[in-house]
């Protein structure tokens, strides 16, 4: 059986593009002279941090949410506590009624052993011979004569019974006092929950008046300001007409020269008002104005003659500069022939050296295929 019969293995083939995909990012990544001057992935640490600021927009959203949730058992906790806090006072009231109607000391079976009067209640200590208090020791009765016997055991029974009928009475008695208590407390309970009904409605009922209030706020502030802006928009065209009315009469358009004197001096005048000189005035500014021509004449002349003297000297300064350039130039050009016959030295001597090292110190030199053999993998 040849190797090319062999079947493929389809998860090494795969292991192996999976490797061979590998090192060609890998190649990507280190090849890459921008990445590998850096030294990071850009992308996965721009990813990395748009993944960690996702967890904290998420854990911060996740914590706001719990603290919503403390927020909101903590109130119902505080409101059950409350409630709970008022059904043991009413119950510990009813139980202090119920005590104070229905559990005196006088009403306990024992109450003859610890009644502060029981002496003065108690009867003598002998009444007769046949006394029935009487004990052995008394010596009003002997052993085996048991006169009452029958009566005793009828008493006794009587007595039995009416405890009996007692401890029936007060099992009942309990028994009630629980349903009366359990009824008290569902009606705290229902007196409660229709408290908060109520409170949640009057809440409602206030908040829907309060929207009515600024409602109505609002619409009368709304008609106020509409009130004030035609009234400013008449105060304007008021105050426009009353000053357009004013300037068609007034000393301005009139041309009224007097208005224009100035109370400071007679030689001065308010601007605004000013509506012309006087020939005398204009004629004096003539004359001002000739004088200055005058004088802009003679500096005119001072000027023209400064700047021919200024060129003169231009022109001197640029022929001294001409020979100095021509001088430079001929030094320049004698550095030049000199520099150039020491690069041809140079080459010269390079050139002898460059045959050295290749006739006889590089004998070997290596080929393209040398070359080729570097950077084709990462490891």
């Amino acid at each position: 059986m040849y190797k090319l019969d062999l079947p493929v293995d389809y998860k090494e083939a795969a292991a192996i593009e999976r490797r061979r995909q590998m090192e060609e990012e890998r190649k990507t990544r280190i090849f890459n002279a921008k990445t590998r001057i850096i030294g990071v992935d850009r992308q996965a640490v721009d990813q990395q941090i748009f993944d960690k600021k996702q967890q904290e927009e998420y854990e911060r959203r996740r914590h706001e949410a719990f603290a919503a949730d403390a927020v909101r058992n903590d109130m119902i906790a505080e409101m059950l506590s409350k409630r709970q806090d008022e059904d043991l006072r009413a119950l510990a009231r009813a139980e202090n009624e119920f005590r104070a109607l229905h559990q005196q000391p006088s009403c306990r079976r024992e109450w003859d052993l610890y009644d502060p009067d029981g002496l003065r209640k108690d009867k003598p200590a002998r009444v007769h011979d046949d006394d029935p208090r009487c004990g052995i020791s008394s010596l009003q009765k002997f052993d085996g004569e048991d006169l009452n016997g029958k009566a005793r055991k009828k008493y006794q029974n009587e007595q039995s019974r009416e405890w009996f009928k007692e401890q029936a009475l007060e099992k009942e008695q309990a028994q009630k006092n629980q349903d009366m208590a359990d009824r008290l407390y569902e009606n705290k309970m229902r007196e409660l929950d229709g408290r908060a009904c109520d409170l949640a409605k009057a809440e409602e009922d206030c908040r829907r008046a309060i929207d009515m209030a600024t409602k109505d706020f609002n619409a009368a502030q709304d008609r106020e300001r509409k009130e004030k802006e035609r009234l400013k928009k008449q105060q304007d065209l008021d105050d426009n007409m009353t000053e357009i009315a004013n300037h068609i009469y007034g000393d301005i358009l009139t041309e009224n020269p007097s208005v224009a004197q100035s109370a400071f001096g007679a030689h001065r005048v308010i601007p605004d008002r000013w509506k012309g000189m006087t020939p005398q005035q204009l004629e004096q500014i003539r004359k001002d104005q000739e004088r200055q021509r005058l004088e802009n004449e003679r500096k005119r002349q001072e000027e023209e003659l400064r700047n021919k003297e200024w060129e003169r000297q231009q022109n001197a300064n640029a022929r001294a500069g001409l020979l100095l350039d021509r001088e430079g130039e001929r030094k320049r050009r004698e550095i030049e022939r000199q520099q150039a016959d020491e690069n041809r030295r140079l080459a010269q001597e390079q050139k002898m050296h460059q045959d050295f090292m290749d006739k006889e110190v590089y004998t070997n030199p290596p080929t393209a295929a040398y070359f080729m053999q570097f950077n084709t993998t990462t490891r």
